[in-house]
C-alpha cells in the first residue's frame, strides 16, 4: 500500500484554503489548481491572461518539481478560464510551456475564480524515476 505525501514548496504560492499544493501517491503527483500569484510577493501578476498563464505554469512547474515530476511528466491538466474568449491566448502560452509533451486536457469556463484571476490550471503527473517523495 502506498502512502500519501504532502508536497510543499516556497517556489510556488502557498495554498489559499484548507488544501495542499499537491499530494503524491502511487507514483503520481496530484497538483491543486495554481493561479497567477507571485510566490515572492503574494500579489497577482500584472498584465492580461497571457502573463497570468505564464505565471500559473511557472507555479505549476515548481510544485511538480517539488513532487518529483515536471511538465514533461504531466498526463492530465484542467484549465479553468474566467472567459472562454481567452482560449487562444492561453493555448499559445500553454503550447510553448509543454512543447511536444502534450498531456490530456479539459478546458472550461467558470463564473468566477479565486482572487478574481483569469486562469487556473491543475495537473496530474507521473513521478520521475528516483523521485524522493
Amino acid at each position: 500500500m502506498s502512502k500519501r505525501v504532502v508536497v510543499k514548496t516556497k517556489d510556488a504560492p502557498g495554498a489559499i484554503g484548507p488544501y495542499s499544493q499537491a499530494m503524491c501517491a502511487g507514483g503520481m503527483v496530484f497538483c491543486s489548481g495554481q493561479v497567477a500569484l507571485n510566490p515572492a510577493t503574494g500579489a497577482i501578476v500584472e498584465g492580461g491572461v497571457g502573463e497570468q498563464t505564464a505565471q500559473v505554469l511557472k507555479n505549476l512547474r515548481a510544485v511538480l518539481e517539488a513532487g518529483g515530476a515536471g511538465l514533461d511528466s504531466v498526463v492530465k491538466t484542467t484549465i479553468f478560464l474566467a472567459d472562454m474568449d481567452d482560449f487562444a491566448a492561453v493555448n499559445a502560452v500553454y503550447a510553448e510551456a509543454f512543447g511536444e509533451s502534450r498531456p490530456a486536457r479539459a478546458t472550461v469556463q467558470v463564473s468566477r475564480l479565486p482572487l478574481d484571476v483569469l486562469v487556473e490550471i491543475d495537473a496530474i503527473a507521473m513521478q520521475k524515476a528516483g523521485a524522493k517523495t
